[in-house]
């Protein structure tokens, strides 16, 4: 790239344009109004969000599709710390992200300016790396490092802070074609002799089991997953964020396992006597205990060493990037076949099914109405959940292929997420059903991102179960407080369909199950942003297979 004589504003956009950035999802405030007044000359499409918190949540969904990193943008002071939540829940899920705030004039840090805020440090502990840019020369090499950062090794959110001033100098631009940072080296190789370990141990093992976790999607293995369960006939569970890196109609797949995930992965994990992580954090609400690993051999593979072995033992630890290293492992491997642990679990499955699948409800059936949606959605999806009993309905009974996505906020449990996610995901490629499944409590932290759709054309579906309560929160006092609740009860919630309507969107309401058909035909016929209000039981469970 030749020099152009630019303000450091204009340069960060001719940075953005030089990474393949198309769309920024922002707010605008003065301290930022340099950059944006720049991107007006640019063909990168601003999205305007009504909450900073969504414009990361969007970038987020954005980056889950395209895999790369995605922008989002705050002015200073509580724009920019409105975005921490968005910056804490990518950083949980390591999802590759830029976050760019604007900032008070340099004369003024630290004086307690109007709309000063420390970003930098407020947002350290749930960043990859922050820069407060103080020197105009240096944000080319800074912005070219943060995509490195955030794309490399573990994904992660960056940040990048600009004062105004600094934004408005004029500098000798050239954006660097390549950048090295001698302290940063993420592994991508395996180690040989702990993948011919690995290799062995598998070989070994009557009852090998996968467990795929969201790595899987950042390292794009799903293929080498699917060749590793196949070729050595492999049983695979996975993590809510590792939903989808496997067809759910495969038939080595059992899927979810924790505390509201099925019973016949939980099962699979204690009957197991080896266990192969794949790109998980094997965290709480997956491992409830270390029982299960007693007598289970344990090999995990993970790109961040920090997580070997931090909350589950390990036998065999293989630090890389998983692509690679499935890569490495598989050419070690001969065809092998497992029958007789094949048939137990399968039998298992059957007959942990059959308990649950006559269920006649009063109110619409979550369940029932999950799968009838993905029986009607086209096969290129993006289901984005939100947080509480609406996730674990769609986690456990969602219906998805090759050409599908399921996203949801697993690591932070952010509320609010799965509307402006589907916008970013829809964004990412348009070519894509996204719809977002939301609780009426979930929805009510961003519906305002309706307005988000109509105005930029950005054709998402919106399911809201409606039950009046917080429904998961509820469910946990009946099991922990004696039943006694308190402040869950969602009296005063408006009619979301009148909500839609307000914005110009069509919709309708579901209150039996015959009614579901119908529904969900109408919604994936529109072609246009569209909501359905679903009315579900309160007492409806979570807890379920």
């Amino acid at each position: 790239m030749a020099k152009e004589r630019l303000t450091v504003a204009g340069a960060m956009v001719r940075a953005l344009e030089a990474e393949g950035i198309k769309h920024i999802f922002g707010y605008p405030g003065a301290a930022i109004c340099p950059f944006f007044d720049e991107l007006i000359k640019s063909d990168i499409k601003n999205i305007l969000v009504r909450h900073e918190a969504n414009s990361g949540h969007a970038a987020s969904g954005y980056a889950r599709v395209t895999g790369k990193p995605a922008v989002c943008a705050a002015t200073s002071g509580p724009g920019a710390t409105n975005l921490i939540t968005a910056i804490a829940t990518a950083h949980m899920d390591s999802v590759p992200m830029i976050a760019i705030t604007g900032q008070v004039v340099s004369s003024q840090l630290g004086r307690d300016a109007f709309q000063e805020a420390d970003i930098t440090g407020a947002a350290e502990p749930f960043v990859k790396h922050s820069y407060l840019v103080k020197n105009p020369d240096d944000i080319g090499d800074v912005i070219k490092k943060a995509f490195f950062i955030a794309s490399t090794g573990r994904p992660g959110p960056v940040l990048i802070d600009v004062p105004m001033d600094i934004q408005k100098q004029v500098i000798e631009f050239e954006y660097p074609e390549k950048v090295e940072i001698r302290s940063y080296k993420p592994s991508i190789f395996g180690n040989k002799l702990q993948i011919k370990k690995a290799a062995e141990a598998l070989k070994n093992s009557k009852r090998p089991l996968i467990c795929a976790g969201g790595g899987i999607f950042m390292s794009n293995a799903c293929e080498q997953l699917k060749i590793l369960s196949e070729t050595c006939d492999i049983p695979i569970i996975v993590t809510m964020m590792g939903i989808g890196s496997v067809p759910t109609n495969h038939k080595n797949y059992y899927g979810m396992l924790g505390i509201f995930g099925r019973k016949i992965a939980n099962q699979a994990l204690k009957l197991c006597d080896l266990l192969i992580v794949l790109g998980a954090r094997m965290s709480d609400r997956a491992v409830t205990s270390m029982a299960p690993f007693s007598d289970t051999t344990v090999i995990h593979i993970d790109v961040d060493p920090a997580e070997i072995g931090k909350n589950a033992p390990v036998n065999i630890p293989i630090v890389g990037d998983v692509k690679t290293i499935l890569e490495q492992f598989i050419a070690e491997l001969e065809p092998m076949k497992h029958d007789e642990w094949q048939n137990d679990l399968y039998q298992n499955k059957i007959a942990f099914e059959t308990q649950t699948a006559n269920i006649v409800d009063t109110y619409v059936n979550p369940k029932l109405f999950i799968k009838s949606l993905c029986r009607v959605l086209p096969q290129k999806r993006v289901i984005c959940a939100d947080v509480g009993s609406n996730q674990i309905w769609t986690a456990n009974n969602i219906e998805i292929g090759e050409d599908g996505r399921f996203i949801t906020s697993g690591g932070m449990g952010t509320m609010g997420y799965a509307l402006p996610a589907a916008i970013g995901a829809k964004c990412a490629d348009e070519g894509v059903e996204a719809v977002a499944i939301c609780g009426d409590g979930s929805f009510q932290m961003s519906f305002m991102e309706l307005a988000t759709a109509v105005q930029h054309n950005i054709n998402v579906k919106t399911v809201v179960f409606v039950n009046n309560k917080l429904g998961m929160v509820r469910e946990y006092q009946n099991n922990n407080y004696e039943g006694r609740h308190t402040m869950i009860d969602l009296s005063g919630s408006p009619d979301f369909l009148k909500i839609a309507e307000a914005y110009g969107i069509r919709g309708r309401t579901v209150t039996s199950n015959d009614q579901i058909a119908e529904a969900v035909k109408e919604l994936v016929e529109t072609d246009a942003p569209y909501l359905l209000q679903v009315i579900v039981d309160k007492n409806q469970k979570s807890l379920i297979l």
